[in-house]
């Protein structure tokens, strides 16, 4: 089994507080009247961002213009984490209160 990077390693052990997350959707999405199919969250900074499923993919979007390498799901019960940096996956991080939304925000313009 591969070692985690460095930013995931730090991810999964050293984290002592949580990310709050800058929106309840993709913040790009909701100003511009964009869609979304799955959300991600930067765990530097709480920049909520829709995924690269997404016609727009603003959470790595985000990545190239922060260099914040690790986002998480910002889907309810997924606690997964991905390195930009590195290109790796984690499949379990340890997730605080708020991190992970209690439903899956649907973009306004697919909302039935």
């Amino acid at each position: 089994m591969k070692k985690a990077c460095p930013h995931l390693e730090d991810t999964q052990h050293h984290r002592t507080a949580p990310v709050h997350p800058s929106s309840h959707g993709c913040m790009e999405c909701l100003k511009d009247g964009g869609d979304w199919v799955h959300l991600r969250m930067c765990l530097t900074c709480g920049h909520v961002g829709c995924c690269d499923d997404s016609p727009s993919r603003h959470a790595t979007q985000h990545f190239h213009a922060s260099a914040h390498p690790v986002i998480k799901s910002f889907e309810p019960g997924e606690n997964w984490a991905w390195c930009f940096v590195d290109e790796q996956f984690l499949d379990r991080i340890p997730t605080f209160p708020g991190e992970s939304p209690p439903v899956h925000y649907s973009a306004p313009m697919s909302a039935p």
